[in-house]
Parts: C-alpha cells; structure tokens; sequence
C-alpha cells in the first residue's frame, strides 16, 4: 500500500474554520484527519508522504515531524499523523486503540467547555456571578450530564477585563500577560463562588484562567481557589498559543498551592512537556491531539506522565474527527487519565460531521470507544459539504 496523495478542506466559522484532511492511498483506503489554522501547511507535506506505505506510521512521521512546532504549527502533522492511523486500522481490520496496545477503560470520559456565563437580560454582562452561575444551570440541564465542568476566568474569555481597576497591564490581544489587582482577584473568586454554589460537590469544576497571569497573581489566585477544591487551575501563566513554557515558574506554582495546576495544549510533542512532568512543574498536563503529534504522541505523553505522578486531561476544540483520535488515544492510556475536553455543547448538528458511529457521542459524560476498523467513523460528504468556507471545494 503507498500514499497517492493528500488533501484538506476547511470548514466555516461555526465550527472555527477546521480542516479536514484526507489521505488517499492506492488501494483505495482513504484516511481523516483533522487541524486548524492554515490549509497551506497540510499540502506543503504532500511531497514527503507521497509513495510512503502509511502502515508504517512511525517511518512516515520521522519524515514530517520536524516540520511542526508550538502551536498552531503543530497542527498540521498532528493531522497527518490521525490519518495515517486511521488507515493502518483500516488496513489491519482493527480499531486504532488495538494498534496502541489496547484498551486500559471501556468507555471514555468526556468533560464540557462551559466558556464564560451567559447574560440575564439582553446586552448584559457574561462575566458577573449571576451570569455564571445561570450558565451552570444550564449545562446542567444538558443530555449529556457531563460530570465535570469548565468555565472561563481571569484573562481567558475576557472576565477580568470587564472589572473596572481588575487588571494591570494586560491589554486586551491574545495571548496576554498581566496583573490581577485586589479588586480584580475578589471578582475571579465571586464567580468561582457562584458556579459552585450552583454545581455542588457531586460535579468537578474546572477553571481556564489564561493566559497569563504574573506569577505573583497566579500564587494568589491558586491559594484563593483551594477552599473549592476545583479540579485544576488551567494556564495560569502560559498556554494557548504561546510560544514557550516557563518551566521553573511553573514550578514555583505549582509547589505554592494544593490547587492542582494544569497547561500543554499549546505544546509541540514528547520533549516539550519532558521538563514539565520530570521536575513535576505542574499537576496535569493536557495535549491536544491537534497540536502535540497525533494520537501516539499524546499517549506517550500520558505514559510518561504517569511515571511521574502527573495526570492527563487532554485539550480538545474540534470536530467528532479528533474527538474520536481523543478517545481512541484516551482508551489505552494509563490510569493518570481524568478526562478530554469538549467544546461543542451548543452546535446541535456538530456530530452529524460523521456517521457510522453510536449516537450520540457522549452519554452520561462519556464517550463509547468504537471497535470498527481505524478511528472507526465514516465521513458525512453530505453534511460537510453544507458547512464549507466559502469558495471551498470538497478535497479538490
């Protein structure tokens, strides 16, 4: 079997401009992908896997894996690399979590991105205590009941800026850094108070705080957070889309709060989160499957994690496609998994992207591992098609 070629196609902006990228062998066994950011950096990988045997998933990757980086510029291989998994399944008659040893769970949890809370009056603010704490009633209310939520404070989703005096420095661009004042730190902690007044003890809450927050900021607000026993602490320093990590400060922490501390989405493969797990800089590491390498990089990532002590809970902002790479992956992990990411509580039509899977995705907050051949979907020509970008043609 060898590649014949290799194609994307983006999506529109209600499912944030994803690629779908699909390669083709001469056997007519075609493998999905998935990224996001540029089209032009998936087809520039096309001359290095045309005529590889895409079995051998290892010997293609040594060829493209150099050509990644920090996110977004990871995205591109991380996609190349589902879909040559996703054949080699194919090929072998084998669902992909058997080709990574196996499954350690039988079923996957899912946790819900809940964003900022929702206005009570039209033109409201998202970001007082009510607003959360109605946003918390609603996804509870969700068929999914997810057992673990996230919300959006601090510099992500924009909740301190709306604090008059909440915040020095920081300017509003993205990735950001600034200092959360007094004033500033009390309302972070208002709304955390509200959601969990809201959610009880029975359901975990997580926290994306950045990025990022100056280290003396973040010291406080961890210390601030641990009378809510809040599952983590997300990217309090830096994060999404940022170009480094700050290992030691980190760290420092890390060690100055029982908060459990969280960052990695925006990582680059194995050696990038190695001085992170290895001095324990922080509690959990979360690699996007988009972003890090693909589905055997972020088990890896678990793997060595878990000799460590630091648990696993994946980013995941995408389409079913790299839900599926995340559950495939999720399934043969060790038992440093909490749970993987999901963003797409209000797009009713998000699952319809695939077919010949169990609906719906996530029951009970958890995913069901499929035992069909490779990430085990089909492709719904019909309905990708119906959310094109516009003047994008279907892998032409």
């Amino acid at each position: 079997m060898r590649i014949v070629d290799l194609k994307a196609t983006v999506l529109d902006k209600t499912l944030h401009n994803a690629i779908i990228v699909r390669v083709d062998t001469d056997e007519g066994i075609s493998g999905y992908g998935e990224a996001h950011g540029l089209k032009e950096p998936i087809l520039s990988l096309k001359r290095f896997v045309i005529g590889e045997d895409p079995t051998n998933v290892e010997r293609v990757m040594l060829k493209i894996r150099h050509r990644g980086g920090y996110k977004p510029w990871g995205s591109a291989v991380s996609a190349v690399e589902m879909a040559l998994w996703d054949i080699a399944g194919k090929a072998a008659g084998l669902p992909v979590y058997k080709l990574l040893g196996g499954k350690v769970r039988d079923k996957v949890r899912v946790y819900c991105d809940c964003g900022a809370g929702v206005p009570l009056e039209p033109g409201g603010s998202p970001y007082t205590p009510e607003a959360y704490a109605e946003k918390a009633r609603r996804r509870l209310r969700l068929p999914q009941k997810f057992t673990i939520f996230k919300f959006d404070i601090g510099l992500h989703g924009r909740q301190l800026y709306s604090v008059p005096g909440g915040v020095l420095e920081a300017e509003g661009t993205y990735p950001d850094r600034g200092h959360a004042t007094e004033v500033g730190l009390k309302a972070e902690i208002e709304c955390v108070k509200a959601i969990k007044e809201v959610l009880g003890d029975k359901v975990g809450l997580a926290l994306d705080c950045g990025p990022g927050q100056t280290l003396p900021a973040a010291i406080r607000l961890a210390k601030a957070l641990e009378p809510f026993n809040v599952m983590w602490a997300e990217d309090l320093l830096q994060g999404d889309y940022s170009p480094f990590t700050d290992v030691e400060a980190y760290k420092i922490l890390t060690q100055s709060t029982s908060t459990p501390t969280l960052t990695g989405e925006h990582i680059y493969l194995r050696y990038g989160f190695r001085d992170l797990i290895e001095k324990r800089a922080v509690s959990i590491v979360a690699p996007d499957v988009m972003d890090v390498g693909g589905i055997a990089e972020t088990k890896f990532i678990a793997e060595l994690a878990d000799l460590y002590g630091v648990l696993i809970a994946p980013h995941s902002l995408g389409l079913p496609i790299s839900f599926m790479a995340n559950v495939h992956a999720a399934a043969a992990m060790p038992k440093n998994f909490i749970a993987f990411e999901f963003h797409m509580a209000d797009n009713p039509w998000w699952e319809d992207i695939i077919k010949g899977v169990e609906k719906p995705l996530i029951k009970d907050g958890y995913a069901a591992i499929p035992d069909k051949p490779g990430l085990g979907f089909e492709l719904n020509e019909k309905e990708v098609r119906k959310h094109l970008a516009e003047g994008e043609k279907y892998f032409e």
